[in-house]
């Protein structure tokens, strides 16, 4: 097993030419693949019949939605410690993995409902998602600004975010419209912020942990973008 130390490599934004392409050209390689991953594992739950048995779950009881967030946060945090691991290379791609499976777990119910009620709300959101990604990812890489002071607003921010969705899950109300766009901008920024560290914070061998932030960035503005417009056609 091949052995890393924790922060192995040279940070990204001092590192010479050849290793800070090598870098990023991993990181997009490893979030294309996650993406690619997830949207297969995606469809066979789905065709499986897997997904119409966990909405049938989930309907059981007002509570089983807020176990389901509960399991995906600490699954999250595992994989995420995995990906950041230097013991072994093996454990990084364990953690992605492991993520990407949580993904496509917790996205099965709404798959599952945009399917149902407007099937081309999946392709239209996911076009809307990837010109959104290359928008920031240009201005990121285009000022070439260390956007790491967006961190305590970030933290804050997700404190919030998952405070009223526990709410709404504990008292039954709709986010709605609203909320869906705040949360578009919210993704925005996390992904601004995860471009601004491949540029200038990231070790040049933490690819898998790069491309893991990157990719559950694009995964909650996806997920925001198709709430926000199955909201839109509510209203």
């Amino acid at each position: 097993m091949s052995q890393l130390d924790v922060a192995s490599g040279e940070i990204v934004a001092y590192a010479g030419e050849s290793a800070r392409s090598r870098f990023i050209k991993n990181t997009y390689l490893h979030t294309a693949a996650a993406i690619g991953i997830f949207a297969l594992v995606e469809a066979i739950l789905i065709r499986s019949g897997i997904a119409e048995g966990f909405m049938q779950v989930l309907g059981a009881s007002q509570w089983s939605w807020l176990i389901v967030l509960a399991v995906f946060m600490g699954v999250g945090y595992i994989a995420n410690s995995w990906a950041h691991s230097g013991l072994s290379r093996p454990l990084q791609y364990a953690g992605l993995g492991l993520f990407i499976l949580a993904e496509a777990i917790i996205f099965m119910p709404l798959v599952y409902i945009a399917q149902a009620k407007a099937p081309d709300v999946l392709q239209h959101a996911a076009i809307v998602t990837a010109a959104l990604v290359a928008g920031i990812s240009y201005t990121a890489f285009s000022t070439r600004k260390n956007f790491s002071f967006l961190a305590p607003a970030l933290s804050i921010g997700g404190i919030v975010a998952i405070g009223v969705i526990i709410a709404s899950i504990v008292f039954g109300f709709t986010l709605g419209l609203f909320f869906s766009a705040a949360m578009i901008v919210f993704a925005g920024a996390a992904i601004l912020y995860t471009t601004s560290n491949i540029i200038h914070e990231y070790h040049t061998e933490q690819h898998v942990a790069a491309s893991l932030a990157l990719f559950s960035g694009i995964a909650l503005l996806f997920w925001y973008v198709v709430q926000f417009m199955l909201s839109f056609m509510d209203e």
